[in-house]
């Protein structure tokens, strides 16, 4: 019943934001007289900011292609080098110099949002790096006779793919991991260390990643704590409807997850709406479109699978096996003293209120195996939990440091 509430909702919102754009498109033309009238561009900017808001999304394009090296443009192509059922190892494959840089996997959360809302962090890496990510697929597009997917799966995909990209380049691989999936990366890294696997990461890079969330409970540490699991199985587990492939599979859908953020932020948002309306009435379309561009992305959200999203919620936020050292997978322990030679960098944001300060850090306090000099603790100040891989601060002060990293680790 959630499901088609939610798609009879989207359906009518999708007319009215059609109009709206129709009749916004109507106040502004120039042959229109009423166009002239002196509250026009009030109206049209309001029926904009709705017609905008209220617009169905589907999965957006990465759309890079091209990037520059060493101050010569390059043109860029995007390769699928792993295909599985419920993601795909992609690869942006730069002209001429697919072999030249360190190969480097970029890993997206299945949390909500579709792989590129990283677009930002690709472009900014690719001058540098032969880059890769995860390319997650919307589980209500995944039929029910594909299986399911849960944590231990994910981490399984990880190490596949890391192999993949060994096997293609002849060379270990560096991992960037974004958010929530620093869990999985690092339980791959763990195993992939403890049998001496020849593609393991040279690197791992965790960044504003739940790694111990009883360091500085957020709001979202708090919510899954404060309930018994059962209650998320109940209240936010939904069955995909018959009209997807994925009918009858049971799923935590995007729009959940986009609803509570959106909530738990929700001044900064209508602060964010009443500015691009302000842009619009002014004539002022480059700050529009920029914040248009910015909720293309937020709110073009994809379903998980309710096991992976169950076994989340279970294992990292309210048992804390990782950083206990009780994480099992497959019938193994996830050692995090197995880590050997894998330099381990954590970033945080100082304004990081997802995921609180010292979480991704513990990812350091509890790998005893790796020597301190092959450890490394960088503090983002002044940065919130999208800027840690978006945005300027990202593009001039985060990035160096990865990049900085991987080299010395090279």
């Amino acid at each position: 019943m959630l499901y088609d509430a939610y798609e009879v909702q989207r359906s009518f919102l999708a007319g009215a934001s059609k109009l709206a754009g129709m009749s916004a498109g109507w106040l502004n033309n120039p042959a229109n007289p009423v166009a002239y009238a002196s509250g026009s561009p009030l109206i049209a900017a309001a029926l904009d900011v709705f017609a905008h808001a209220a617009a169905p999304r589907g999965k957006p394009e990465f759309g890079l292609h091209q990037t520059v090296v060493k101050g010569r443009k390059v043109k860029v192509h995007e390769e699928i080098l792993v295909r599985e059922p419920f993601g795909q190892l992609k690869r942006f494959v730069r002209a001429g110099m697919a072999d030249k840089d360190p190969p480097l996997l970029i890993v997206a959360p299945m949390s909500g949002h579709y792989a590129t809302l990283l677009r930002g962090t690709v472009e900014r890496m690719l001058p540098k790096h032969d880059v890769y990510i995860t390319d997650w697929r919307d589980a209500k597009s995944v039929p029910l006779t594909e299986g399911t997917f849960d944590l231990d799966d994910y981490i399984d995909y990880l190490i596949e793919f890391m192999e993949a990209i060994g096997e293609l380049r002849g060379e270990r691989p560096h991992v960037l991991a974004v958010c929530q999936p620093s869990v999985p990366a690092y339980a791959a890294t763990a195993l992939m260390n403890s049998t001496r696997n020849r593609w393991r990461p040279k690197t791992l890079t965790m960044m504003g990643g739940p790694v111990d969330s009883r360091e500085a409970p957020t709001a979202v540490n708090t919510l899954a704590t404060e309930r018994p699991l059962g209650w998320f199985q109940k209240n936010a587990v939904a069955t995909v409807p018959l009209y997807y492939p994925g009918a009858g599979r049971k799923v935590y859908p995007g729009f959940l997850q986009l609803a509570g953020f959106m909530t738990m932020n929700l001044g900064s948002h209508l602060v964010s709406h009443w500015e691009m309306f302000k842009h619009l009435v002014e004539g002022d379309e480059e700050s529009a479109t920029s914040t248009q561009k910015f909720y293309d992305e937020y709110r073009s959200v994809a379903d998980m699978t309710s096991e992976f999203y169950l076994q989340t919620v279970d294992v990292v936020f309210q048992r804390h096996l990782l950083p206990k050292g009780q994480l099992m997978h497959r019938g193994s322990k996830v050692d995090p003293k197995a880590i050997k030679d894998t330099a381990l960098l954590a970033i945080e944001g100082e304004r990081d209120d997802i995921s609180g300060i010292g979480q991704t850090k513990a990812a350091l306090d509890i790998s005893s195996g790796v020597p301190h000099a092959k450890k490394k603790y960088f503090m983002a100040k002044g940065v919130g939990h999208y800027g840690i891989f978006n945005g300027r601060k990202w593009r001039d002060k985060i990035a160096p440091v990865v990049e900085d990293w991987i080299a010395k680790n090279a």
